[in-house]
């Protein structure tokens, strides 16, 4: 008998919830890292041994990520940090990337007017290259963070990062297959060709890649800060490079570049708070909306992945989509109705919608008057009861493809979370940021941590977070199925499936007007941690569908007076 750990309850047998899982989760009392790589993951709990906070180690760990997580995250990109501090504060940075000062409304032409090609510009001009590159805003998040919260310094906690980034680090299969899928657009760009497939070929798995100008760049940070890449020398060598191929990127861009502090969007589920990120990204808000949705039904009592079960998820998912698409956008650009959209009413009014026999067709509400699809999360948690939840990235994969030549940098592409088309609220705009689906989020019960979770996935982000929680509240999953479990996803065509679930729930949605498609994955690598009250222990678990790993930690100092004196005889 194969068995998993069930959240601290206990050990039971995996057959109880349908399927297997690929990965085992890890277990700590001192502290618990997840990320979407064992060296991330690693270089978190190295600082956080060396008697860093949370706070110390999920910097720690996104640096090393943007090493060896290349394609997924970098300091030239964008996302969200969700911080719950001992203490009980709730603290949300914004650091989602702006456009440059010179964009417009038409900047791009684009492909069409409907799905799925509705995003898309002519000749990829958003998505590839330099005039897909918008204002970044991690680097500034990550020294932000961890001069407001942590404990230890910068140079401390970029050290991993900078080793492996001078010294190498072995190739996984999933970075091989995700340079494969991408080769053809990197040859383009010299700088990145030459790190990322040496001699002009794709690298085996194991082998060894070495970025000694990222290394460089990275002391420089250490040495004159994150200013260096908003004001300083890097920012002028990035903007150089950039007009010089026809972007529109500026040295008063990055100058003029600032994080936001977001109020936490603030929802409960059966008895659980859930504590989530706000616009610009859509993710936080559209999560508690479908949770008020659902919690009219007993979920678990349908069984996970049973048809009935799967099939209100779609129409709580194609209702959030409705409300996105009218609603969503840059707070700062215009008032977007949070309040409305999480509040039970207006949950209880779409539900009325809801019919159990049929697929629906939903519009957006209307308040009364008077996403890359490829990023990066890590889940962090310290003794003290401080929570790092985070989801970064550089948009899709490799960002722009663009490697700034002599510094190592991977650009983002985040331009492409703009709606091409002008007269939106996701429009391209001067200075704005775009929409986002990022949902780094965190449940509390009795004023405790209970849960971490988030995912890379773009526009899959919040549904397959939202399936996550309940996942543990409803079908009491442990972290490690959770994250791991079959996922359905809609924004209001086909409904997706992942090829696991039993052809008999095909059969029967179908029967009820969903358009059924089958889909290999959805979403990107999951992870999250776990916490049971009663006993202190963490549980952390990353998914197959990334290179997630989860290190906890345990054991602790020596007994006072155990230490040895000198040997007679």
């Amino acid at each position: 008998m194969v068995t998993t750990a069930n959240s601290g309850t206990g050990w039971r047998d995996k057959s109880s919830v349908g399927f297997d899982t690929f990965k085992q989760p890890a277990f700590g009392t001192l502290g618990m890292v997840v990320t979407n790589h064992p060296l991330g993951s690693s270089a978190g709990a190295h600082i956080m041994a060396m008697g860093g906070n949370a706070i110390d180690a999920a910097i720690a760990s996104v640096f090393a990520l943007s090493v060896c997580e290349p394609a997924m995250v970098g300091p030239f990109g964008a996302g969200f940090i969700n911080i719950l501090l001992a203490s009980g504060e709730s603290v949300v940075i914004d650091n989602y990337a702006t456009s440059p000062g010179a964009a417009t409304p038409d900047l791009y032409t684009p492909v069409a007017d409907d799905w799925p090609w509705y995003m898309k510009a002519v000749d990829r001009k958003n998505d590839l290259g330099y005039l897909s590159v918008a204002t970044p805003g991690n680097l500034k998040a990550w020294v932000e963070a961890l001069e407001g919260w942590g404990t230890l310094d910068l140079e401390t906690v970029m050290r991993p990062a900078i080793s492996l980034a001078e010294n190498g680090f072995p190739t996984t299969r999933y970075l091989v297959e995700t340079i494969e899928k991408n080769a053809n657009d990197m040859r383009a760009f010299e700088a990145t060709a030459d790190v990322f497939l040496p001699d002009g070929n794709v690298p085996v798995v194991g082998e060894l890649i070495v970025r000694r100008d990222y290394a460089e760049s990275l002391r420089t940070i250490v040495a004159e800060g994150a200013e260096v890449m908003y004001t300083g020398s890097l920012a002028q060598t990035i903007v150089d490079d950039v007009q010089r191929n026809g972007g529109i990127l500026s040295v008063n861009d990055l100058a003029n570049y600032e994080t936001r502090r977001r109020e936490v969007v603030r929802g409960t589920y059966r008895g659980h708070e859930i504590l989530a990120v706000p616009p610009t990204s859509a993710g936080g808000t559209h999560i508690i909306q479908m949770l008020n949705i659902l919690e009219a039904w007993d979920l678990g009592a349908m069984g996970f992945g049973s048809a009935d079960a799967v099939h209100l998820t779609a129409e709580a998912l194609r209702i959030a989509f409705a409300d996105r698409f009218e609603h969503m956008g840059d707070p700062d650009a215009g008032e977007i109705p949070v309040e409305w959209l999480v509040s039970k009413s207006y949950a209880a009014e779409r539900r009325a919608e809801i019919d159990m026999a049929r697929a629906g067709d939903y519009a957006a509400g209307s308040p009364q008057s008077g996403e890359g699809s490829h990023t990066t999360h890590l889940n962090i948690a310290d003794a003290q009861g401080n929570v790092v939840s985070m989801t970064q990235t550089i948009n899709d994969t490799f960002g722009s493809k663009v490697t700034v030549p002599g510094t190592g940098i991977l650009l983002n592409n985040n331009m492409s979370l703009f709606d091409p088309h002008p007269g939106h609220t996701n429009s391209v705009a001067p200075r704005k940021r775009p929409l986002s689906s990022m949902s780094p989020t965190i449940v509390t019960k009795d004023g405790k941590p209970f849960m971490a979770i988030g995912t890379p996935g773009a526009k899959w982000i919040f549904p397959t977070v939202c399936q996550a929680i309940v996942n543990v509240i409803d079908h009491g999953m442990s972290i490690q199925e959770a994250v791991e479990a079959p996922r359905v996803w809609t924004q209001g065509q086909e409904l997706e499936l992942e090829m696991t679930f039993p052809h008999a729930v095909f059969d029967d949605l179908a029967s009820r007007g969903h358009i059924m498609c089958s889909a290999p994955r959805i979403a990107g690598g999951m992870n999250g941690i776990t916490f049971d009250q009663s006993s202190g222990v963490m549980e952390g678990g990353g998914c197959w569908r990334a290179d997630g790993t989860a290190i906890g930690i345990g054991g602790g100092d020596a007994r006072p007076g155990s230490g040895w004196g000198s040997l007679a005889g």
